[in-house]
C-alpha cells in the first residue's frame, strides 16, 4: 500500500464505491443516453428516480466525491442550490434570484 493511501486508510476515510463512480459519470454524460433521465437512472442502477436522487444528494455532501471529480460536483452542488432557492421561492411567493 501506499504511503498517502496507508494514510487514508489509518484516517477511516472511505471510498468510493463503483456505484458512486458511476453515479458521478452518469451525471457527466446523462444526456447521451437515448430518453429520459429517468428512463435511463432505472436503466443503468435499477432503482427509481427518487432513490437515486437521494444517493446522489449525500455523495455530493462528501468530501471524498469532491476530491474525485471537483468540477463536476461543484457544479451539480451550485445547481442543486438554484433548485433549492426556486423552490423556496415558489412556497413563500418570494424570489431568490
Amino acid at each position: 500500500m501506499s504511503a498517502p493511501t496507508q494514510q487514508r486508510a489509518e484516517q477511516g476515510a472511505k471510498e468510493l464505491s463503483e456505484r458512486d463512480i458511476a453515479m458521478l459519470d452518469f451525471e457527466r454524460q446523462w444526456w447521451r443516453f437515448a430518453g429520459s433521465k429517468e428512463e435511463a437512472i432505472r436503466a443503468k442502477f435499477d432503482m427509481n428516480a427518487t432513490r437515486y436522487f437521494q444517493l446522489l444528494n449525500t455523495l455530493l455532501d462528501s468530501s471524498e466525491a469532491l476530491e474525485h471529480d471537483p468540477l463536476l460536483v461543484k457544479r451539480l452542488r451550485r445547481l442543486r442550490d438554484s433548485r433549492q432557492k426556486a423552490r423556496a421561492g415558489r412556497s413563500t411567493g418570494m424570489r431568490f434570484d
